[in-house]
């Protein structure tokens, strides 16, 4: 039997109900090791292509660009637009591939790709091409390259990122960013095959798995926050009240693949900013983290839950893979 329709206010499209889920364990191990690889954690750092880093190459593209495109793009550093996200917008009127010289829309494909890691960087761009292409997109320059305090922000549907140079201080990414795909379908299969962020949630699966009775009580909600645009990544600055299991409750053993779950989150992303998502995770006290799965939410009523989170005080990862993957992610060492 088939779920009713429903309306995904976000897409503004319909989703279909879902066939139940044939998951079997030999499916989550091949996803773990997809992503732990031999060593299980990620120690080299990896280069963004073409020898540059992305902070250098929003430089240059802010060097090429003439009054009209200064005008339509850039802003004050302050402008209230630089934190806004969404899952499907255009932070400007500009399109890469009607506003931009050929030349342009390679830079910024450049500073796009240099924002994540190798294994990962072809992919997810592929994942834009396929979502909304890569042209459609739009970008804003907030700031001044080269001068002090800039960011660029890219976004899309399915995508929004940003490259800062760590001109905001204390925050992950340079501030919330969004991450999504609908790989097959709009509506994707229990198995959510092909989508490129599905890994992530396999991997949170297994720490569900690694829940005792008790444990999984704490854990298993019934529905999520759902999506409100920016208020969707809100932080609340206490850990009072924080939905789901904190890792506070977790044995050791468990406390450590709750770590490496977090690790293997950010394996879609370059060195630096993996680096500087755990270290302010780990300042703001990995033992508040709460870990929750919404059992409302299941396609397939299969309890390989689709839509989960992470949450502390400071930070936010959301995860709602039904009808296909939305990622809300905010991460910061204060609020």
């Amino acid at each position: 039997m088939t779920e009713p329709k429903r309306t995904c206010p976000d897409c503004n499209q319909m989703a279909e109900g879902a066939t139940r889920r044939e998951f079997l364990a030999a499916s989550a191990a091949a996803g773990s090791a997809l992503v732990l690889g031999s060593g299980g954690l990620l120690a080299a750092e990896e280069k963004p292509r073409g020898g540059s880093d992305s902070e250098t190459l929003v430089q240059q593209l802010f060097g090429t660009l003439n009054e009209q495109q200064k005008a339509a793009c850039c802003f004050d550093f302050d402008d209230p637009l630089r934190l806004k996200v969404d899952n499907n917008w255009h932070i400007t009127k500009v399109r890469l591939g009607k506003d931009f010289t050929a030349d342009q829309q390679d830079l910024i494909r450049q500073i796009f790709v240099g924002l994540h890691s190798e294994e990962y960087a072809d992919k997810v761009f592929h994942q834009v091409e396929h979502d909304g292409g890569f042209k459609n997109c739009s970008i804003a320059l907030f700031g001044q390259p080269g001068s002090g305090k800039f960011e660029f922000v890219l976004t899309g549907r399915h995508v929004t990122r940003r490259c800062d140079g760590d001109s905001v201080e204390g925050a992950a990414f340079g501030g919330p960013i969004f991450y999504g795909h609908a790989a097959r379908s709009f509506n994707e299969s229990p198995q959510h095959e092909d989508n490129v962020y599905w890994y992530q949630a396999l991997r949170a699966n297994e720490l569900y798995q690694a829940l005792d009775g008790k444990q999984r009580k704490m854990a298993l909600l019934g529905r999520s926050r759902g999506e409100h645009g920016t208020e969707t990544v809100k932080l609340k600055g206490t850990a009072e009240g924080l939905a789901g299991i904190p890792v506070s409750e977790l044995s050791e053993d468990q406390r450590r693949l709750a770590r490496q779950v977090m690790e293997d989150l950010l394996m879609p992303f370059r060195e630096k900013d993996r680096q500087e998502c755990m270290q302010l995770v780990r300042k703001s006290d990995v033992n508040k983290l709460h870990f929750s799965f919404y059992k409302d939410e299941n396609i397939g009523n299969d309890e390989v839950w689709d839509v989960w989170q992470v949450e502390g005080p400071t930070m936010i990862w959301y995860f709602r893979g039904k009808p296909h993957v939305h990622t809300w992610v905010h991460i910061r060492d204060s609020v």
